[in-house]
């Protein structure tokens, strides 16, 4: 076995990288079409979700095979090979064996446990069938790691561990309370009608929404799904279809909007939200910043009020324009009271330089000590802290505070009225508008996010250990079938000297009568027979271990089997085998 794959994921790359080099279904086909063309590849499969893209192939070189399968990733993401290379993961052999069964019980999804992955990898298994890229290799590995998934589910409580991402995306729109008190009576608009779509719709529809909105590119797919939801035994939803010509006066109207699509641009933009929302939040109140606790004033910028005075009126010394009072028991104004001036401008901080400089030494404004301080100023180190403070805020746009800033009074953001849940990828709806008032959007980065701390269910262990001994199964058995058509032609090779030797016995007796010669015949096939059974089953056992995969050589070596006479029996059998099978 050469398995191969390299791939990326929500846990090696950040959500706007995925987002990028998301693969739409054409260029999924262009990938697998250029892997399986490509010199190192004989087989390619991909597995391509808003979570992970990865390239599965049989490869005849290692090294080779990751080079290749790195650029064509590059090529058909759009992502430069440089910028994605250090996002990507390579599993070879037993590892891309246990990495792809991890991946179909849910181990390795943003969600642990969610069972929707297992209909991607049967998707992904059955495109590689239909373009003739899945050979023996990779339909074996993908139709097992389906089974294992099921048996993984079917076995322990993983399904307790995890959810569908819908289901997870609706608790975090709800805040982790009841999803189906937050969303009955409330009218849901679902844009896209695959699979995703669909499983939100239901839910929704489950959850107890009082109606459904449904809208999608292709007006038919959109109806035919609002008529399943209508139909439902076990909700009685309102549900209808709409264009997507539709989407901003649906929205008006919508409670929860939640949008999965193809699309390679926005589909909601957050003037879109921003017009969908206006005049449904309450105005925010009057009075702007106030005071923070304990009664210290914030520092709000350049010609911003501090304390109520003008900013040329502030200091506790004559027309100083900053409150170096503010830093008490510091002697001068230096680096050690920036707090002081945390947040000012250069333009403010260029102010008090120059008023330094116009001071006269010992006089009011430069002499005269701070209340509270324990010396004069010194105009010269004053000068010099002032103008190195100024570069710096220049250059990083505020003063470094170097004691812990005072809170800040949060304003407080109105209730949501418009909950959104945008699980594609690329995706679906402006990040800017978790920004808006009266907006609560939850999207594939905030689920991984909240996910990273979610509780793992104890069965998680169970599955592991499933996932362990269906690798070392699915090991062996492919180490086994290797030497398979070795050993087949070494009995080939036996029936042939029988035969042989029979037809000898013919010429040298041709008196003999058929009874004798069919008993003669039945003998010598019963010798050779004992005679292989032992060697031929060891060496099948043998063969199945790790390490394993010379003992074919070794047979071919002692009994010089004719290479091509082997090369054929396996071309015969993977000729048979994808004849048998269909799609998963």
């Amino acid at each position: 076995m050469s398995l191969l794959v390299v791939g990326l994921s929500h846990r090696s790359a950040p959500v706007s990288v995925l987002e990028r080099a998301s693969l739409p279904a054409d260029a999924q086909v262009k990938l697998l079409q250029d892997t399986v063309a490509a010199e190192p590849a004989t087989e390619a499969a991909v597995l391509a979700t808003c979570n992970r893209i990865e390239l599965y192939a049989d490869v005849d070189k290692f090294h080779a095979g990751v080079a290749e399968l790195s650029t064509l990733l590059a090529q058909h993401s759009g992502v430069g090979l440089e910028e994605l290379t250090p996002y990507l993961y390579v599993h070879y052999e037993d590892r891309a064996v246990h990495h792809l069964f991890s991946v179909a019980c849910g181990l390795d999804s943003m969600v642990v446990g969610e069972g929707q992955i297992l209909g991607q990898i049967k998707d992904s298994l059955a495109r590689a069938q239909e373009l003739h890229s899945a050979g023996r290799l990779l339909n074996d590995l993908f139709q097992q790691a389906l089974r294992v998934g099921k048996r993984a589910h079917s076995e322990t409580g993983i399904d307790r561990a995890g959810q569908s991402l819908v289901t997870f995306g609706l608790e975090q729109l709800a805040r982790g309370g009841d999803v189906q008190e937050w969303a009955r009576g409330k009218k849901a608009l679902v844009i896209g009608a695959g699979s995703m779509s669909s499983l939100a719709a239901a839910t929704l529809a489950r959850a107890g929404v009082a109606e459904i909105v449904v809208a999608n590119r292709t007006f038919d797919r959109a109806e035919r799904l609002a008529q399943i939801l209508s139909e439902g035994d076990d909700t009685d939803v309102l549900a209808r279809a709409v264009p997507m010509e539709s989407v901003p006066v649906e929205l008006t109207r919508a409670d929860v909007a939640v949008s999965c699509t193809g699309a390679t641009g926005l589909v909601l933009t957050a003037e879109a939200v921003a017009q969908a929302v206006e005049g449904r939040t309450p105005a925010p109140p009057a009075g702007g910043d106030g005071p923070t606790p304990g009664g210290a004033a914030r520092t709000a910028g350049p010609g911003a009020q501090r304390g109520g005075a003008p900013a040329t009126a502030l200091g506790g010394e004559d027309g100083c324009p900053l409150e170096l009072s503010a830093v008490q028991g510091t002697a001068g104004f230096s680096v050690l009271g920036e707090a002081a001036v945390a947040g000012m401008a250069a333009a403010d901080l260029e102010q008090h330089a120059a008023w330094v400089d116009n001071g006269t030494a010992g006089g009011a404004q430069r002499g005269t000590a701070r209340p509270g301080a324990t010396g004069t100023l010194d105009p010269a180190a004053d000068t010099d802290a002032i103008a190195a403070l100024a570069a710096t805020v220049a250059s990083v746009g505020r003063i470094p505070e170097r004691r812990r800033p005072e809170p800040a009074e949060e304003p407080q953001r109105p209730e949501p009225v418009l909950f959104l849940l945008d699980l594609a990828m690329p995706r679906d709806i402006d990040a800017a508008a978790h920004r808006l008032a009266g907006v609560r959007l939850v999207d594939i980065e905030s689920l991984a996010q909240a996910s990273a701390d979610a509780p793992m269910a104890a069965d998680v262990d169970q599955v592991r250990r499933i996932v362990s001994d269906e690798v070392a199964a699915f090991g062996a058995a492919l180490r086994a079938a290797h030497i398979t058509p070795t050993v087949v032609a070494l009995r080939t090779m036996a029936a042939d000297v029988v035969a042989s030797e029979i037809a000898r016995l013919d010429g040298r007796l041709p008196g003999l009568d058929d009874k004798h010669r069919a008993e003669i015949t039945q003998t010598v096939r019963r010798v050779v027979d004992k005679l292989l059974h032992a060697p031929t089953v060891r060496v099948k056992q043998l063969a199945a271990e790790p390490g394993g995969a010379g003992y074919a050589d070794a047979l071919r070596t002692l009994f010089d089997l004719d290479p091509e006479t082997v090369a054929a029996v396996s071309r015969a059998e993977d000729s048979t085998t994808q004849r048998d099978r269909g799609p998963a």
